[in-house]
């Protein structure tokens, strides 16, 4: 299995780019592409509507292509390059607040919102429905999309049977599984779902019995990496971290034990705040404001530094105006997509050797079928 730290540089990260060519569609700052990248793959371009996102990821990631618009726009557009439709992998993490257990889930279902400032209002819960649409349409070997878990609770799973529906008819083979960055060599504890889709004219080959009612394209996604507690990604002396710690926090930091939920004045859990244990992993890095995890012996929130390691991001990214707790809580780790990454090229494309024509598919490839064991160099910091 190839090693991935959780402290890196994209300076002296070595990109193979040999196996296969990524686009990545609600790029955010482009986590999910740094794994790729990590992986050995090619990321060629991204689509995202927010404007500072897309600074951010052009300057750290320098695609070939970029798409500043709506899915929806970018689903229709008649003048997408050659390249885009001779795709090994189309990868995307729609926005899930819609599903996430933290939100108002039913209530916003079909309501047109916006995101966050400085993107157009739309109806979230269908844009996993365009990409989909846009998959169809640009044919790639794999899809890959992420997801919160909250998609799998209660009324929202009917999202799910309509997600496989959707991707059926537009010609993949479906499959799901709700992972842990924690178990993939990630200092955080982040579940999310992982759709995996191959094409359905590339699926024969890998076809096996699952169980007694559904036979369906083998691939591995069980992970069982060693558990990364707090204490080796801690910044030894750092006396402020990377947000204002504010007094009214302060104060519930000072009255609550380590390890546990913040406590109010009224004696009411703030949920969404908590003083970490060293001893164990960080619960997962929420990106708004309003939440946090916090120093166990020092009043203060966690450093950059503390944060990209958390989030396997690189240590020398330039979050530009981002805050860098925003960016890695709206991220895929990196770490946590090569790992995905490097099971669909173990289990799936090393063994493709030539894609056939098929409508839609301008340009067909043919992709080398072996296996790397190397690993890629980076420097600790």
């Amino acid at each position: 299995m190839r090693e991935y730290p959780y402290t890196w540089t994209l300076k002296n990260a070595q990109f193979s780019k040999d196996r296969g060519k990524v686009f990545s569609c609600f790029s955010c700052g482009g986590g999910s592409s740094m794994g790729y990248k990590l992986s050995g793959f090619d990321v060629i371009g991204c689509n995202e509507i927010d404007p500072k996102m897309m600074d951010t990821y052009i300057r750290n990631h320098h695609p070939k292509f970029s798409f500043l618009e709506s899915i929806e726009t970018f689903k229709t557009r008649q003048d997408l390059p050659d390249e885009l439709f001779d795709l090994d992998i189309l990868d995307g993490s729609p926005p899930c607040s819609s599903f996430s257990m933290a939100g108002n889930r039913e209530k916003d279902w079909g309501k047109e919102k916006k995101f966050r400032e400085g993107q157009a209002e739309q109806v979230l819960d269908n844009l996993f429905f365009d990409f989909i649409d846009l998959a169809e349409k640009l044919r790639p070997k794999v899809v890959i999309a992420e997801n919160v878990t909250g998609l799998l609770l209660g009324a929202a799973f009917e999202y799910v049977r309509k997600i496989y529906n959707a991707f059926d008819k537009a010609g993949y083979t479906c499959q799901h599984w709700k992972l842990d960055a924690s178990d993939m060599g990630v200092p955080q504890q982040r579940q999310r779902v992982f759709f995996v889709c191959l094409r359905k004219d590339l699926a024969d080959q890998f076809m096996e019995q699952v169980d007694l009612f559904s036979v369906k394209p083998m691939i591995d996604m069980e992970f069982t990496g060693r558990k990364i507690p707090f204490s080796e990604i801690e910044e030894h002396g750092a006396t402020e971290g990377d947000g204002k710690l504010y007094p009214s926090v302060h104060e519930m930091w000072k009255r609550t034990i380590v390890g546990g939920q913040m406590i109010r004045n009224s004696g009411a859990q703030a949920i969404s705040h908590y003083k970490l244990d060293p001893t164990k992993v960080l619960y997962t890095i929420i990106g708004q404001d309003g939440a946090g995890a916090y120093h166990h012996e020092l009043p203060r929130t966690l450093t950059k530094s503390e944060y990209c390691k958390a989030g396997t991001f690189p240590m020398d990214y330039d979050f530009m105006e981002n805050k860098t707790k925003y960016m890695v809580g709206m991220s895929v780790p990196p770490v946590m997509m090569a790992r995905v990454a490097d099971r669909v090229w173990d289990y799936w494309l090393s063994q493709i050797e030539k894609t056939p024509d098929v409508p839609g598919l301008s340009n067909p490839t043919t992709t080398i079928g072996y296996s790397r064991n190397e690993q890629i160099d980076y420097v600790k910091e």
